[in-house]
């Protein structure tokens, strides 16, 4: 795992982009997208083999993200590893712009799967997994879902395929915050117990906190590993994370702040990466 302090650097600058773009939008999902920061962190600065300069190498591994209206973190990482310029994040959601309210892999570089309509994401997963091991390829797959995604039919139909064609090469991580557009997911649509219901479908399965890079590291070498079954990784995380007034408060699932809401969250997410920077300086 490269060092954990520099992945939490990472994912704290990530953040900073996540609001800022969602501010000049004027709209999106800024709850999810900081959810989900620090995995998405993990696997674009530490774990997938992928580079910008040969975007479309048919060794590299694949990520999709399922939960696609979460796309703001992931295009952070994007833009971080240098597959566009930074700048490209202020165009978000704009007529005309690269960087749409959902992924798109027709016009931005380093997308390997369009994403929106929850529970397409993780079956376009399962097809690419099932043709890297028709073409013998040793990559990998990863992807993000919702915990209010898996109240899709479709989820399941994929995680019964995803074992019957024992897709050893794809890792399905569930951003488990709790919390979903209408609320708490265990009233709307309770997907409990998570873990006993993808193992019931086959799946190895674990549960970690999804904001420790130590737990997150380890969860993805015990998953590569495991032979003959897919892997789920439950990630307990915290809707809205590193914006006081945005976390655990489902109100902030699909809404963009407004400029004094944007200079709270601006002043406290520049803290956290200050911070973060200085760990990475030793200081």
């Amino acid at each position: 795992m490269e060092n954990q302090h520099i992945l939490k650097e990472r994912a704290a600058k990530m953040r900073c982009l996540i609001v800022k773009a969602l501010h000049g939008a004027g709209s999106g999902h800024p709850g999810g997208s900081l959810s989900c920061a620090d995995i998405v962190s993990y696997l674009y600065f530490s774990k997938m083999n992928i580079s910008a300069a040969d975007p479309k190498n048919p060794d590299r591994d694949r990520f999709v993200m399922s939960k696609g209206h979460a796309c703001p973190a992931f295009y952070a990482a994007l833009a971080m590893k240098g597959y566009f310029p930074e700048e490209e994040l202020w165009s978000l959601r704009k007529l005309g712009g690269m960087l749409q309210g959902h992924p798109d892999m027709v016009n931005t570089p380093g997308v390997d799967m369009s994403t929106g309509s929850l529970g397409q994401g993780v079956s376009a997963a399962c097809g690419i997994a099932l043709a890297g091991k028709a073409d013998g390829k040793d990559y990998r797959v990863y992807t993000i879902l919702g915990d209010g995604e898996i109240q899709e039919g479709q989820v399941w139909e994929a995680a019964m395929f995803a074992a019957h064609y024992k897709l050893d090469n794809l890792t399905a991580f569930i951003d488990y915050n709790g919390l979903q557009i209408d609320g708490d997911v265990h009233k709307v649509m309770s997907p409990a117990p998570i873990d006993k219901k993808f193992e019931a479908f086959g799946w190895h399965v674990q549960v970690i906190d999804g904001h420790c890079f130590e737990e997150i590291d380890a969860a993805v070498r015990a998953a590569e590993a495991v032979t003959d079954k897919p892997s789920a990784i439950i990630c307990r995380t915290v809707k809205g994370k590193g914006v006081s007034f945005m976390e655990n408060n489902a109100g902030w699932h699909g809404k963009a702040p407004n400029a004094e809401q944007y200079a709270v969250a601006e002043a406290e997410l520049a803290a956290a990466y200050e911070k973060a920077l200085e760990e990475v300086e030793g200081k």
